[in-house]
């Protein structure tokens, strides 16, 4: 059976496989749809798995809001060319989706669960995003909140998906004072880049690390113990007001603090307002990336 121009465009626009993959496999099923599109799955498998272990430190960090389940996922490839390709971002769009849908706390549970209305699992749908890429794709992190009926999630991508935030306030469902708020401390978070909520969050670990730094540098100074002890205190209510949500000076008012800048307005909505929790994700953080010129990018892709 011969191999139309038809054919071919067809079964690249159902399975998103290449020109040179499609004609091979309408050639090898003698023009049988069904059949081609198997042979492109199991290929497409295939390449994924020689594609898997590729750094993946670009991408795109996606929020989703439904009702009351909020979600911050983190979706990762290999190359700023294709972190901006709208296939790649619409499918981290739908990862979030499926996030939310989801009963899974790690991403190893959630890439062995279904796809949400597929037959496939959640793994095998990132393999046949790679497949059709053509480069390593990873779902790195996420994070989920359920939250109750009087909270209010809000959301903030920057930079196209460089930075994402997710913010819960607990005041009036439906308040717009509540609303307002959330989306006011998210786009805060994602400047001042807050480590903790508030001081009663801060590990042990970091608060014995801080102290450590601080008595140390006194005593270098030449301060005797007693003094280099209460320049220690002066440290550590600096380390709080900078690392601290609550106690950071509110971006937009640096008079006040983001805890004062709350509680204003909460006053003036006529109801208590209270910053409960957040989520903070820098694209690629901790990742370590190799760097390429634009040129040698393209090329990648293009193989």
């Amino acid at each position: 059976m011969s191999i139309t121009p038809a054919m071919i465009k067809e079964l690249r626009e159902q399975t998103g496989a290449g020109f040179g993959d499609v004609k091979s496999a309408l050639t090898e099923a003698n023009g049988n749809m069904e059949e081609a599109t198997k042979i492109l799955r199991k290929k497409g498998l295939a390449a994924a798995s020689k594609k898997a272990g590729r750094v993946t430190a670009e991408g795109t960090v996606v929020a989703h809001v439904a009702g009351d389940t909020g979600v911050l996922v983190e979706v990762n490839c290999e190359t700023d060319f294709v972190g901006r390709n709208e296939n790649f971002r619409a499918f981290a769009g739908e990862v979030a989706k499926a996030v939310a849908q989801s009963s899974a706390s790690t991403v190893e549970d959630f890439l062995n669960e279904t796809w949400p209305g597929g037959s496939e699992t959640v793994g095998q749908k990132v393999a046949e995003q790679i497949a059709s890429i053509k480069e390593n794709i990873s779902i790195r992190r996420f994070a989920r909140y359920q939250s109750p009926q009087s909270a209010v999630i809000g959301t903030y991508i920057h930079g196209g998906g460089k930075i994402g935030v997710m913010v819960e306030v607990i005041g009036v469902a439906g308040n717009t004072a509540t609303a307002e708020v959330a989306k006011d401390i998210a786009m805060h978070i994602a400047a001042a880049e807050p480590r903790f909520l508030s001081r009663a969050d801060v590990t042990q670990k970091d608060l014995d690390t801080e102290r450590e730094i601080a008595l140390d540098a006194a005593l270098k100074s030449g301060k005797p113990q007693n003094i280099a002890e209460k320049m220690v205190a002066g440290k550590m209510e600096k380390f709080y007001a900078e690392a601290c949500l609550l106690e950071q000076p509110y971006i937009r008012d640096d008079k006040s603090t983001v805890s004062q800048y709350v509680q204003r307005r909460g006053k003036d909505a006529g109801c208590e307002l209270v910053v409960t929790r957040f989520t903070r994700y820098k694209l690629g953080e901790g990742i370590e990336k190799k760097s390429e010129d634009f040129a040698a990018e393209v090329a990648s892709y293009m193989k």
